[in-house]
């Protein structure tokens, strides 16, 4: 499984495409949220995408949980669990959904760990990063007991990278 992360665009739906086609080879794209974009709109056509704070298209959910390769994703954009304070809410909602990944943005500030077994990613921002100053997305692959993450910028440059395994 090779998927795509990215998040909190606000209305750059250039950007959005530009990243999709840099990376042709994934099995799902993710969109954390405040796209600022209709849920209908060309760019997010084909993308898992849930509705952030900065959303006003209803038509998006404010969770997706999809299993791909038999690993259980959970989305939300997490103004709704409060991620900017701690992950502790985030996490009791994915233990409820069962998730073996949780993908999440609104602080802007990108991040991956690996706690009880559930691999937790924001990929950043790809308008407004926080913490640096890269606009970033992920790539999220899972390898032979564990996950290979690596952080990009929007030209496709290397930001950070990282291997846990579980």
């Amino acid at each position: 499984m090779k998927i795509l992360v990215m998040s909190d665009t606000h209305s750059d739906a250039a950007v959005i495409t530009r990243v999709m086609e840099q990376n042709p080879s994934v099995d799902a794209i993710f969109h954390c949220g405040d796209s600022e974009l209709p849920f209908t709109a060309s760019e997010l056509q084909g993308i898992y995408k849930v509705r952030g704070n900065c959303d006003h298209d209803v038509n998006f959910p404010t969770e997706v949980v999809e299993e791909i390769d038999g690993k259980r994703i959970f989305m939300t954009h997490g103004h709704l669990f409060n991620v900017k304070s701690n992950l502790t809410a985030l996490s009791y909602r994915a233990r409820e959904v069962q998730a073996d990944v949780v993908l999440f943005g609104h602080s802007h500030v990108l991040g991956v760990e690996l706690v009880d077994g559930i691999l937790y990613v924001n990929p950043g921002s790809l308008l407004l990063p926080r913490g640096r100053k890269e606009k970033s997305y992920a790539i999220i692959e899972n390898i032979e007991n564990g996950w290979h993450i690596i952080f990009y910028t929007e030209e496709k440059n290397v930001i950070a990278e990282k291997t846990l395994l579980y």
